[in-house]
């Protein structure tokens, strides 16, 4: 296990790059922080959007992150660029000596992610995947759950994604859509429950998929289903698409079980709408205060998330999901997309 360096007596220093939809969120949690984090710079090529994060940060801007890399005195270097950006730029800031923190999916090809792992383990630092919704109180009960047995047997899962995006989500960035920098439905919107196939019920044995673009002017998928058998023999399906009329309808997933039966739905897996197991456990009275109301399907894990960071660069903790916690929801993507368009199964683990 190699041994990092740990910072016990000031403020963790965090830069961020890529100032635009999703960052609100980080500044969001490092300002809850406050105590703990200082954001030393923000980067982004748009001056609008760099302009807009220092006013909220007091940050120094820099419009290019190798110049940021020059000067800034940031021990960890927040990622919240397009998904196709993150392999090279997590890999120049490892060789400049400091952690990365990447927004999901870490790549969106399974190469690039294994060169990410690659260079931060060669340049002796850290790389964070921000897996935020396994924070969520609801994931966090169902979690405890499968790791108690109570299900038993687990016979079936199923996840269900049915959001909206419109045509002007995809057109309002050049990047957005594309396979190279973003990638389809399930990569991108639905990345955080493809996350839960292997973080709640283990190692998937095979995957089938039909992916397809059935509206959306985009290179990628709008919509798609995935079949998944896990090695412990249970079966199960994913649902996919971004083309729900009017708005956002569910995000859920369902577990059918020798010994029990949950659900948990709403717009993202804000909400336990049925808890039943053979065995009733004191913790189970929690359930009704688990649910939550959101508008957001980005829940409210991210203060969570650097939680567990702090903590780690304290020396207190693991990291909950390192570089390679999140090879495995991506090597699951790339299952995915390899099955839908060979028409095959797809065995895991990958064989290359």
């Amino acid at each position: 296990m190699r041994n990092y360096p740990v910072i016990k007596d000031r403020k963790i220093r965090f830069a961020l790059v890529g100032c635009g939809r999703i960052s609100a969120n980080h500044f969001g949690s490092m300002e809850k922080h406050a105590d703990n984090i200082e954001i030393t710079d923000v980067c982004d090529v748009d001056r609008t959007a760099l302009d807009k994060a220092m006013l909220r940060t007091g940050a120094v801007g820099h419009l290019n992150m190798s110049e940021m890399l020059r000067t800034t005195a940031a021990d960890i270097v927040v990622l919240t660029t397009p998904s196709g950006l993150h392999p090279e730029q997590a890999i120049e800031v490892a060789e400049s000596g400091r952690h990365v923190m990447t927004e999901k999916p870490m790549a969106t090809r399974w190469h690039d992610g294994l060169r990410m792992v690659k260079a931060c383990d060669d340049a002796g630092v850290r790389l964070f995947v921000v897996k935020q919704n396994r924070r969520n109180a609801t994931l966090q009960l169902l979690k405890r759950a499968v790791e108690q047995k109570r299900f038993g047997r687990i016979y079936m899962v199923n996840i269900n994604v049915f959001w909206t995006r419109p045509q002007e989500y995809y057109d309002s960035a050049k990047w957005r859509g594309t396979w190279e920098f973003d990638g389809g439905a399930f990569m991108n919107q639905a990345s955080h429950y493809v996350d839960l196939l292997d973080w709640l019920i283990g190692p998937i044995e095979s995957i089938q998929a039909y992916t397809a673009t059935l509206e959306r002017n985009i290179e990628v998928e709008d919509s798609g289903v995935l079949s998944i058998r896990w090695r412990s023999g249970a079966l199960g399906s994913m649902n996919v698409t971004m083309l729900t009329y009017p708005k956002n309808l569910e995000g859920s997933i369902t577990i059918l079980g020798e010994k029990g039966t949950v659900r948990v739905g709403g717009v993202a897996v804000n909400e336990i709408q049925h808890w039943e197991f053979a065995e009733k456990l004191p913790e189970d009275e929690h359930i009704a205060t688990a649910s939550y109301e959101t508008t957001s399907v980005y829940g409210f894990g991210h203060p969570l998330y650097y939680d567990n960071v702090i903590k780690v660069m304290r020396g207190e903790a693991q990291p909950e999901t390192d570089g390679r916690e999140g090879l495995r929801s991506l090597e699951t993507l790339i299952a995915a997309y390899l099955a839908s368009r060979d028409g095959r199964r797809v065995s895991l683990p990958l064989d290359f």
